[in-house]
């Protein structure tokens, strides 16, 4: 064949047509143990391909050059993401969102931002980063224990400035009255009384808070205005132990207290030398009172038991011939605040009943309940809450109000009876006889 001619072929050639409008040629393809040339029908060498060793070698570059380059790719487009968050979210204005939000400070922002980073590159390895606390406060089980703050304050923050540096004094003493502004002079000589230890909040019944606004400290006070409720509706829904815990002593006072010869300061170390968790100061005895237990002595300090009249006291270590106060100006430690807070029912507002069973919150009660006879007030008995009630069936409003007041305390002592039949039953205790009725 005439592709073979002079060359030292084992293989046959392959023809090869190439179709051109101005010459028609004819190509052979020569195939050699070595090498294989393109040549024209004269001999004349056309392309030299490489071997077919090294042809399988060039498909074989080809591929891994597509890997590499591919793979190159990938790490660049990752760097190039990281570079780009790195200098597009530190850009941002810090001392802007910490002006705009002054409770976060620019090293607490850098803080998070510095974390965020660190669990995306922690998340590339581990996919469990889910927080779960179980010993978390109910609800805030998804939360770090380091970011928890369970409790809280009635200390009131201005809106600029440093957090730190808000409060120059932190109030140790919590002091509430639950008023009307016809008792203003009443509150007025009480709050005058008070040092800077005390935060003062007023509870408004009859919605006239900006009325007090006469006064310079009620500018710094709290108020809270719900119309036509008691100083016990108030407590249960803004005095929980979370919020007042940071007061080592809350007063809840009603308002028609006289002052004059009541030092709180005074008060307070009198409660601290004698131990006492919940007390009152004692009543003149000009006040209206119904027990002899708060009634002010002259010749003591503190009293912690009285003699009632015969028949009345069963247990001369209970009440009301000890372990007992009234509700009109009660003080309570924080910490048996904790336990009363929750005695108290959320539909018996006027707190009838409470004062024979706030014994149930410390112990023994007979000596951490107590009357300061050394500080004493007037109770001067001004029916003003008796006012805010409604005239029914030919009854004047004081009436309706003083009815209920009787019907509650009546419910509080068979929901008592009950709580404890309940649980001495689960128990598998026979449930003694309750002493909490009187």
């Amino acid at each position: 064949m005439e592709c073979g001619v002079g060359l030292n072929l084992k293989m046959d050639c392959l023809l090869v047509k190439e179709w051109n409008p101005k010459l028609y040629s004819v190509w052979y393809v020569k195939f050699g143990s070595s090498s294989t040339e393109i040549v024209s029908k004269m001999g004349n060498p056309i392309r030299r391909a490489v071997t077919s060793s090294g042809w399988h070698l060039r498909r074989t570059n080809e591929t891994m050059r597509l890997i590499i380059t591919t793979f190159v790719g990938i790490i660049f487009g990752f760097v190039l993401g990281v570079n780009l968050s790195s200098n597009i979210f530190p850009s941002v204005d810090l001392t802007y969102i910490e002006d705009k939000y002054s409770g976060l400070s620019t090293e607490a922002l850098l803080n998070v931002w510095s974390a965020l980073k660190g669990r995306r590159r922690f998340s590339c390895k581990y996919n469990n980063t889910k927080i779960w606390v179980p010993s978390n406060p109910r609800g805030a089980e998804r939360l770090p224990p380091g970011i928890l703050v369970a409790d809280s304050d009635l200390y009131t923050r201005r809106l600029w400035g440093v957090p730190g540096e808000d409060l120059i004094v932190k109030p140790r003493y919590l002091m509430t009255f639950t008023v009307g502004y016809d008792q203003k002079d009443n509150i007025d000589a009480a709050v005058k009384k008070l040092s800077e230890n005390f935060q003062v909040l007023l509870f408004h019944y009859d919605g006239r808070p900006s009325e007090w606004d006469e006064f310079e400290w009620s500018k710094r006070a709290i108020h809270v205005s719900v119309r036509k409720q008691t100083k016990w509706w108030y407590a249960k829904r803004f005095l929980h132990p979370d919020i007042v815990a940071p007061y080592d002593y809350i007063f809840i006072w009603d308002e028609d207290l006289g002052v004059e010869n009541f030092n709180p300061e005074e008060y307070i170390k009198l409660v601290r030398k004698h131990g006492l968790d919940i007390s009152q100061p004692g009543l003149s005895p000009n006040s209206g009172m119904t027990w002899e237990m708060t009634r002010r002595r002259e010749d003591t300090e503190v009293h912690k038991d009285a003699e009632e009249r015969p028949g009345w006291c069963t247990d001369p270590h209970q009440p009301p011939c000890a372990a007992f106060v009234e509700i009109m100006a009660p003080v309570f430690s924080r910490n048996a605040w904790r336990c009363v807070w929750h005695m108290i029912q959320n539909d018996l507002v006027h707190g009838w009943g409470l004062d024979f069973a706030l014994r149930k919150c410390v112990e023994p009660a007979h000596e951490k309940i107590g009357v300061v006879d050394a500080q004493w007030i007037v109770h001067q008995t001004v029916p003003s809450l008796g006012n805010q009630g409604q005239e029914e069936e030919g009854k004047a409003p004081w009436e309706g109000v003083r009815e209920r007041c009787k019907n509650e305390w009546t419910m509080f002592q068979d929901r008592w009876i009950e709580a404890e039949k309940v649980y001495f039953e689960a128990m598998g205790i026979d449930p003694p006889n309750s002493t909490i009725r009187y």
